[in-house]
């Protein structure tokens, strides 16, 4: 049984799970540079929101012993001195986020079990989970190895935190015509509206191989279709948020290449977990994967809304 420890600003608290809301937003920490840069990011997202922080850690300890009873075996989980040492940065985050966000609530969580499955079971109750990058704890390696898996099966959006856009730069968020993309489309309205910035929404689709070149009017009309229907579905998301300026690119390219171009003029590149679409080959499934590795700024994975 996993054994969780949450510490709120009045209280320590110790079971399988504490209470948690909706606006709840977890953040893998492991005090590397990374971790410290997406706790920035999540605390500056909770003083908009309101939302909770919670620091989270997940010890991912070896579980294997040598077959040979004369070859010493590793420990099977952290000494004290170890799990003192966590439990001092997790607490050291706290304190630094007090002092630079005094209004946000903070607490921390340690689990003794697998980071990405966690934190895969514990996003149907969080409002997003943030991450790092790139990560370098030695017992976890959380940030590096895990947000690949987080992002593409947790259930509420999940942020990658990466390069060092302005507060200035625009959100763009890559569009098809699944559920997925018009998701990440909601999404992206209410960042830019967060933000005070605008928003760019790019649809791309690669190049159909031989009837383009014969019949130039193919690709006219399937671009004027395009077209149409992304700014059929801008417009009509438009209409929540009206203080946003709101620019639209349809382009022939693949969309991985095309949304990672976009992404060195933005502070945050919204996508869909996946898309499809024939024409468009918008298969954010790997579109997602390839951005997040890529991407020049900060990235967010949004999944299509679980049906009722």
């Amino acid at each position: 049984m996993p054994r969780i420890e949450e510490r709120g600003s009045n209280a320590l608290l110790i079971g399988k799970k504490a209470s948690m809301t909706a606006k709840k937003i977890i953040v893998g920490y492991d005090h590397s540079p990374a971790a410290r840069t997406a706790a920035r990011w999540a605390l500056d997202e909770a003083s908009r929101t309101d939302a909770l922080i919670e620091f989270f850690y997940a010890y991912e300890w070896p579980t294997w012993a040598p077959a040979a009873s004369t070859i010493p075996s590793p420990a099977v989980w952290p000494d004290g001195e170890t799990d003192r040492a966590v439990k001092g940065m997790l607490n050291d985050a706290v304190t630094s986020a007090r002092l630079s966000h005094p209004t946000v609530r903070t607490s921390i969580s340690i689990v003794y079990a697998s980071a990405a499955l966690t934190l895969i079971d514990r996003s149907a109750e969080a409002g997003l989970i943030v991450l790092g990058g790139q990560g370098h704890s030695a017992v976890t390696g959380l940030l590096g190895s895990v947000s690949a898996a987080v992002s593409a099966h947790a259930r509420c959006p999940v942020v990658v935190v990466r390069g060092h856009a302005a507060h200035t730069d625009q959100v763009v968020v890559g569009m098809d015509d699944s559920p997925g993309s018009r998701a990440a489309l909601g999404f992206a309205f209410a960042q830019a509206a967060e933000l005070g910035v605008a928003l760019h929404v790019v649809r791309a689709w690669s190049r159909p191989a031989g009837a383009w070149e014969s019949r130039p009017a193919v690709g006219e009309g399937a671009h004027a279709h395009e077209r149409a229907s992304l700014d059929a579905l801008v417009f009509g998301t438009q209409d929540l948020y009206p203080q946003v300026k709101v620019t639209t690119d349809v382009v022939v390219e693949h969309p991985a290449a095309a949304l990672v171009a976009a992404s060195a003029t933005a502070q945050l590149l919204v996508v869909g977990s996946r898309g499809r679409g024939a024409l468009r080959g918008m298969l954010l499934g790997s579109v997602s994967q390839h951005v997040l590795r890529h991407s020049a700024c900060t990235v967010a994975v949004v999944h299509e809304a679980p049906m009722a």
